[in-house]
């Protein structure tokens, strides 16, 4: 293929096929245009040395997250004062780190000997899962658009509560393989392993891995809908707090929850008069209210928070996992700071130990924005909860994709898990979702509205909450392992 087509179009197929996965994600989620763009990757990795896989693959993650994160420019530009060629240039940089993992996907693959079959139907799964577990904690990680997320709601769905969603992308890139291996070998036979994967998915997704605890509880999700222009503007306060009373004073549901910030002032600035009407809605429902909050500690530290108000004690939760420079300043990066005008951009984080909040007869397992793209921590809260929550405001950016992304995260959150998953946002999209990911109900986007549902709590443990993603991880490692100590068994003889 080089020869004839030299590498300039083989470069430029690979960004296009990476470009138009994004298709495959929220909230397009045509599932087969994954695996279409996958089997196009793995053309292109077949026989490519080192070097070649890793600029195709670097490609492919420069198409996927140029297209798919994009929004990345609106939050720094439109919201975080940056001057757009500034934030342009940032943008570029961002998903050209992301792509990077890609890229070195490519080079580990290409790196271990082994048969075109064997390399299209484990080895490249192998390396791309663990470019995406890297991707998911070196500086402190951005899990986005991982391979797995585009089968939510789809066969492969079933893997979920076995595997996480690095297990589903293992599989969805070894299904892509073999499509690739029966596209080219042209045998009918290779049919059966992809039907045995498409049906054993499906299959369990009929399986109940959790089971009912108590009665359903009536939820009553808040959607403010404060522009984040608006949102820290000291005249729009008084508007907002309002809405916000207004909207829980109307409901009578048990459990009432308030976005990320709703109250876009520190806990101990908030006239106690306001808290208390608030806890008096909870109290009159004989239910609890969560509200977001920023949080000032004892010892001086700010905090992003959700704070409870009703019949149950008061309890806190301080968000964990903090977002790069829109929560905190990385080390040796102030200079940033002169750069964008973030409100409350300096947060702590929050103990990893955090227990469930203990309201409205559940035991709530919070997560705050994109804490819930952390398969691993919110499988390892939910072992003692009986009910997921998520409260964002994702208005940071704007009318994108990252919203229904957001929600694609959230549903896989509640089928590896087997709990119903509540994710109330400032803008959009505020939803329930069952504990198989299907959405229950949602709001509009760009509205102001309360979606009251009745909401089955949840107990037991799925396999991915008691493994977490080391399983999927291992099994990459030791597929990589074992088909470089066979190569080099084979060139000793």
């Amino acid at each position: 293929m080089e020869s004839k087509w030299g590498q300039t179009p083989i470069y430029f197929f690979a960004f296009a096929a990476g470009a138009m996965a994004v298709l495959a994600f929220a909230p397009t989620g045509f599932f087969p245009i994954a695996l279409l763009s996958f089997a196009w990757l793995i053309h292109l990795l077949i026989d490519a040395g080192p070097r070649r896989a890793f600029w195709v693959a670097f490609l492919f993650g420069m198409g996927l997250f140029g297209a798919g994160v994009s929004w990345v420019y609106i939050s720094l530009s439109q919201f975080g004062g940056m001057a757009p060629p500034l934030a342009a240039l940032a943008t570029f940089l961002f998903c050209a780190l992301l792509a990077a993992f890609t890229g070195a996907a490519g080079w580990l693959q290409a790196r271990v000997p082994a048969g075109a079959a064997v390399r299209a139907c484990l080895l490249i799964p192998a390396a791309w899962v663990l470019g995406e577990w890297l991707r998911s904690w070196v500086l402190t990680g951005f899990p986005w658009l991982s391979a797995g997320y585009a089968s939510t709601g789809w066969p492969l769905q079933g893997y979920a509560p076995l595997a996480g969603v690095f297990g589903m992308s293992f599989v969805t890139l070894s299904l892509a393989g073999l499509l690739w291996w029966l596209a080219r070998a042209r045998k009918p036979l290779i049919l059966a392993p992809v039907v045995l994967l498409l049906a054993a998915g499906e299959g369990l997704r009929q399986v109940e891995w959790t089971s009912p605890v108590g009665a359903p509880v009536r939820v009553a999700l808040l959607q403010g809908n404060v522009s984040q222009e608006l949102k820290f503007r000291p005249d729009r306060y008084a508007l907002t707090l309002e809405t916000y009373a207004r909207l829980a004073e109307e409901t009578s549901a048990q459990l009432v929850i308030l976005p990320e910030t709703a109250l876009p002032r520190f806990l101990h600035q908030i006239e106690p008069a306001y808290l208390a009407r608030l806890e008096a809605a909870a109290r009159r429902n004989n239910g609890d209210l969560l509200v977001g909050v920023p949080y000032r500690g004892a010892e001086g530290d700010f905090y992003n928070s959700v704070v409870s108000l009703g019949v149950a004690p008061r309890q806190l939760y301080h968000k964990t996992h903090l977002v790069p420079f829109g929560e905190f300043i990385p080390p040796l990066f102030g200079w940033i700071n002169r750069l964008l005008t973030i409100p409350l951009g300096s947060f702590a984080r929050g103990a990893t130990d955090q227990p469930p909040l203990a309201v409205a007869g559940q035991r709530v397992a919070i997560n705050v924005c994109y804490e819930d793209a952390f398969g691993d921590a919110i499988g390892a809260g939910a072992a003692n909860a009986t009910l997921l929550v998520n409260v964002s405001n994702v208005a940071w950016f704007g009318d994108s994709l990252a919203p229904a992304q957001h929600l694609q995260i959230a549903r896989l959150r509640a089928a590896e898990t087997g709990r119903a998953h509540l994710a109330a946002t400032n803008t959009g999209v505020t939803a329930a979702i069952d504990r198989d990911g299907a959405v229950l109900a949602r709001l509009p986007q760009y509205t102001t509205g309360r979606l009251e549902v009745s909401v089955q709590g949840y107990g037991g443990a799925t396999p991915y909450m008691r493994l977490g993603d080391w399983p999927a991880i291992v099994a990459s490692l030791v597929l990589l392992a074992c088909a470089a100590l066979v190569a080099w068994r084979r060139q000793r003889r």
